[in-house]
This record gives structure tokens, C-alpha cells and sequence, in this order.
């Protein structure tokens, strides 16, 4: 057999393009997805005034870039703790903005009290991922509330209320006239409550 130099040549630029053209079909494959919990994570739910915290997620590819226009499907749970988005939907389906975001809008929580999970998958070009977000719905969110105080200061103050009325009762008990038994009369304890000036006993 002879050996062909120009035969050669076009045999390997051949193989050469069909390299390059299976190289390009790879990169122009859809990347992987990821969901990154932006808001929502560990929530908790006020189930008396049905409120919900709309979480939000972002959607990125494997170079941790934002995607944008791919379905997000938020799904709640049908039974048990949980809530509903508009019109009593379970689900809700949405497409990520600019920024590969994606916002669960209307969620209402239900009136049962407990954790519970919602499913989020997201799809894009072939490409799909998911994740969990965990959730808690309770009589009260963020911790009791009355007056601008929370209950730990309310606590704090009825003690201190408590101690007031009980030096005040010991001060001016002991004898029916006033006289205290002949003796002078005692001075009730200075009693300080929290944000107060002190408060003491005749001068």
C-alpha cells in the first residue's frame, strides 16, 4: 500500500472536526441545577392570624450562577401541619427571575400546629434538582407579644410587681391601730422595677 501524505491529511482533520464537534455538544448540554433556601428555613408560623412566611429560593447552576427561567413548583403537604397558597392550592408553580429567584407568594398557614416539610423542585432545559424546606406552624410567632413587651420582660415585671405588694404588706401589717407595738413604724424596701424610677417609703 502507498502511503499518501494528502490522504492522511484529510483523514485527520476528519477526526479532528468530529472531535471538536462532540467537544461542542458537551459544553452546549444543559448544567446542573442546584437550590439554594434563601428565606423560609426554620420558620414559624402564626397559625391565630394565618400567617406564613413566603419562602424564597434561588436557583443556580454548577458554577453557582443564577438561572433564570426555570420552573419552581412549591408543594405543600395535604394532611396534617401546613397551610395553602391561593384559592386552598397545595401547589404553586413559578419562574425564577434575572437573578434565579423564585418566591412563594400567598402561602397561609393552616390552623393545625406542628413542623412539616415543603417539597421544592425546579426544572430547567432538561435538568431538575430539589430540596426541603422545614417549617413550624404555632399559636404565636417569635415568642409572645403584648404591649411591646415580650414575655420574658413580663415575667421580669410581675415578679417584681410581686415583691412590691409583698414588703408593702409586711410593712403595715403586724398591729391593727398603726402603732406597730410602740415602735417606730417600718420603712417598706425600696422595690426598682425594670424602665421605672425607684419607688421608696416616706421620708
Amino acid at each position: 500500500m502507498v502511503f499518501r501524505p494528502a490522504v492522511a491529511s484529510v483523514i485527520l482533520l476528519s477526526l479532528l472536526a468530529q472531535s471538536a464537534s462532540y467537544g461542542y455538544q458537551e459544553s452546549g448540554q444543559a448544567r446542573k441545577l442546584n437550590i439554594e433556601i434563601v428565606e423560609g428555613e426554620g420558620a414559624v408560623n402564626n397559625i391565630r392570624q394565618r400567617m406564613a412566611r413566603e419562602p424564597m429560593v434561588q436557583v443556580t447552576d454548577e458554577n453557582r450562577k443564577p438561572v433564570a427561567g426555570a420552573a419552581v413548583v412549591f408543594l405543600l403537604p395535604n394532611q396534617g401541619a401546613g397551610g395553602a397558597f391561593a384559592n386552598g392550592a397545595k401547589s404553586l408553580t413559578t419562574l425564577t427571575d434575572s437573578n434565579g429567584n423564585a418566591v412563594a407568594r400567598g402561602l397561609q398557614a393552616n390552623r393545625l400546629s406542628g413542623q412539616y416539610q415543603m417539597n421544592v423542585t425546579a426544572s430547567h432545559q432538561g435538568q431538575t434538582a430539589s430540596k426541603t424546606i422545614n417549617m413550624t406552624n404555632a399559636a404565636a410567632a417569635g415568642g409572645a407579644v403584648a404591649g411591646g413587651l415580650t414575655l420574658k420582660w413580663l415575667l421580669i415585671l410581675g415578679a417584681a410587681g410581686g415583691a412590691a405588694i409583698a414588703g408593702t404588706v409586711a410593712a403595715t401589717s403586724g398591729n391593727g391601730n398603726g402603732n406597730g407595738g410602740g415602735g417606730a413604724t417600718p420603712r417598706p424596701p425600696t422595690t426598682v422595677t425594670p424602665g421605672t424610677p425607684s419607688v421608696g417609703g416616706p421620708q
